[in-house]
C-alpha cells in the first residue's frame, strides 16, 4: 500500500461529509486534502481509541516529533510520507500541524470547558487551523479568504459539538460552556442524563444561533474572486449548515438522545447545488 492509498483508505473509512467535496478537486489538490484529512484522523484516533492516558499522551508526543521529522525530510509514518510533497507544493506551515495536535491534546486534558473563550481555542486548533491549511491547498488571491476559512472552520466544529452532545455525554464529555449551562439553569447532570427539558432546548438553540452566526460571518468575508477556488469549502458549508438546521427542526433538545445525519446521496445533491450556485 502506497502512502497515498493509505490516506485514501483512512479517509474513506471515516465516512465524513468533508470527503464529498474532495471528488470535485483536481487530482493534486484532492490527494493533498486526503493526506491532510488522514493526518487529522490519525491524531484524533489517538484520543478516541486510547483509554490509557499515558499511552495516548505518548502517542501525541510521537506525532509532535513526527511533524518535526516531516519538516526535516525524515518522515516515518505513511501519512507523513504522503504529506511530504504537499507541505512543499502548497507552502503549509509546520506550526499549523502542531496547533492541530495541541487541539487534539486538549481532549486528553479536558472533558469540560468553563466558557466560550476556552472552547473557542479548542475549536480554533482542531478546526479553524484545518480550514486555513485547506484554503491554502484550494488556492486564493485575496488574504481575506483566510478569514473566511477561519470562521468556517469554527462553524463546522460548533456544528459537530451540537450534533454530538448526546454521544459525547455518554463518554463523560461536555463541550457546551459550563457558564452558559449555569445561565440557562441547566446542570451537568441534565446533559449527562439526557434530560430533554425546556431549558436544555433553549441552551442548544443558543448554540445553534452561535454556529449560524459563524456561517454568516464566514460567507460574508469570502472575496468574490476566490469563491470558485474555495468551492470545496462552500460545498462543505452547504452540507453542514443543512445538518445544523435539521437538528433545530428535529427539536434541538433531541441531540441528547440521537444523532442526526444526512444520507450520502443527499450530501452529494447539496454539494452539486453549491457547485452550481458558485461556479
Amino acid at each position: 500500500m502506497t502512502p497515498q492509498q493509505y490516506c485514501k483508505d483512512k479517509t474513506k473509512k471515516s465516512g465524513s461529509s468533508f470527503t464529498v467535496s474532495f471528488i470535485f478537486l483536481p487530482k493534486p489538490k484532492r490527494e493533498a486534502m486526503t493526506a491532510l484529512y488522514a493526518f487529522c484522523r490519525e491524531v484524533d484516533d489517538v484520543v478516541d481509541e486510547c483509554t490509557d492516558y499515558n499511552v495516548a499522551q505518548t502517542k501525541i508526543n510521537w506525532w509532535k516529533t513526527e511533524i518535526e521529522n516531516l519538516y526535516a525530510d525524515k518522515p516515518q509514518h505513511p501519512v507523513s510520507f504522503a504529506l511530504q510533497p504537499v507541505i512543499k507544493d502548497f507552502s503549509l506551515a509546520k506550526e499549523h500541524f502542531l496547533e492541530i495536535i495541541d487541539g487534539m491534546e486538549m481532549d486528553l486534558k479536558f472533558n469540560r470547558y468553563e466558557d466560550f473563550k476556552q472552547l473557542q481555542l479548542y475549536c480554533y486548533r482542531v478546526a479553524s487551523v484545518v480550514g486555513l491549511l485547506s484554503a491554502q491547498i484550494f488556492g486564493f488571491e485575496n488574504r481575506n479568504t483566510l478569514k473566511f476559512a477561519h470562521d468556517l472552520g469554527m462553524a463546522f466544529q460548533l456544528t459537530n459539538i451540537i450534533r454530538d452532545v448526546g454521544e459525547d455525554a455518554r463518554r463523560g464529555r461536555i463541550y457546551l460552556p459550563l457558564d452558559e449551562l449555569a445561565k440557562a439553569k441547566v446542570t451537568e447532570e441534565d446533559i449527562l442524563n439526557s434530560n430533554k427539558t425546556a431549558e436544555v432546548k433553549e441552551l442548544i438553540e443558543f448554540q445553534i444561533e452561535r454556529a449560524e452566526h459563524f456561517y454568516d460571518k464566514a460567507l460574508n468575508q469570502l472575496p468574490e474572486e476566490d469563491a470558485k477556488q474555495q468551492m470545496s469549502g462552500l460545498m462543505m458549508a452547504a452540507i453542514y449548515r443543512t445538518l445544523l438546521r435539521e437538528i433545530k427542526a428535529d427539536g434541538a433538545e433531541n441531540v441528547l438522545g440521537h444523532k442526526i445525519g444526512i444520507p450520502p446521496f443527499r450530501k452529494l445533491l447539496l454539494a452539486l447545488k453549491a457547485y452550481i450556485k458558485y461556479a
